[in-house]
């Protein structure tokens, strides 16, 4: 059987769908369901039982996912095992997280890794959406939430906080809020409607904005889909919004406000498979993570 029908017919399993496959292969709807049918015909053996929901393997099939996970997995740790070879961590790690803690968190610290290890190469993919560990999308994830995939390893690194914040400009021309009664008379920012499911309180300014009636509202929401265009929209004193510590802290012109309404809080994961428990490159990363988490404080 020809290898790249059986990564391909792998891919299709584990999506559940010739589409989503698709995406992750970077191939298009019609070249992945061409690639199944060859493969079908070639051992004449349906694998995938076709409806309208999707797709679901056949005994047959279970039974060849079965080895085609268990080759994939068996690859996956000689590759590591190869690059493990030398003393110095080395090589390429793909690491993905969101765009908020990637860009202002993880991205000024890159640097310090890169020195210490000097022969890793990082590829940064930052997407709010989960990529899949499992089908090697990542190497490691930073994530605002805690796995549930058994097989996946864990490592609590920080608490992000979420607090209310506004230029000094926004309050002279609309007034301070003091308490969520004041938010109808003020411009809030929020991110867009795309927000992954886990982080959805991360628009919890929006939802009590729209839970405090008042019988004249001068106020609006102005939604933004990523945390980059929040930031912005609130530095040039458009409206006022709920911003992560880690983001507020490069930027003192911000001013805090609403003190004591409290925002929600995640806590950050490092998130990585087990197969890549004796990784070298993993383990540099993990140690520097923990080392800057430990020292940074806002």
């Amino acid at each position: 059987m020809d290898w790249d029908k059986l990564r391909i017919f792998h891919a299709v399993a584990s999506a559940g769908s010739f589409t989503h496959a698709g995406q992750m292969l970077t191939l298009s709807q019609s070249a992945v369901s061409r690639q199944i049918s060859a493969l079908e015909e070639e051992i004449n053996t349906p694998l995938f039982q076709r409806h309208a929901r999707g797709l679901t393997l056949t005994d047959e099939g279970e039974m060849l996912y079965a080895a085609v996970s268990d080759v994939l997995a068996r690859l996956a740790q000689a590759e590591e095992a190869l690059k493990n070879v030398h003393d110095a961590p080395r090589g390429s790690l793909k690491v993905t997280s969101t765009h908020g803690i990637g860009t202002y968190w993880l991205v000024p610290r890159l640097s310090g890794l890169l020195t210490e290890c000097p022969e890793l190469e990082i590829h940064l993919v930052m997407e709010d959406r989960e990529l899949d560990l499992s089908q090697r999308e990542a190497d490691v994830a930073i994530r605002m939430r805690a796995p549930v995939q058994a097989d996946l390893i864990q490592r609590k690194l920080f608490t992000v906080h979420y607090h209310v914040y506004a230029t000094q400009a926004y309050l002279d021309a609309h007034g301070t809020p003091l308490k969520a009664e004041d938010l109808p008379d003020h411009t809030v920012i929020g991110y867009g409607e795309t927000a992954p499911p886990e982080v959805r309180e991360v628009n919890w300014l929006c939802d009590l904005f729209k839970r405090c009636h008042a019988p004249n509202p001068r106020g609006r929401i102005v939604r933004i889909n990523n945390v980059t265009g929040v930031l912005n929209a609130c530095l040039t004193g458009l409206g006022i919004a709920s911003v992560p510590d880690y983001v507020a802290a490069q930027h003192p012109e911000l001013i805090r406000v609403m003190p004591d309404v409290p925002g929600p809080s995640f806590d950050v994961h490092l998130v990585y498979a087990d197969a890549l428990r004796q990784s070298k490159r993993v383990a540099a990363f993990r140690d520097f993570l923990v080392r800057e988490s430990k020292d940074w404080r806002y």
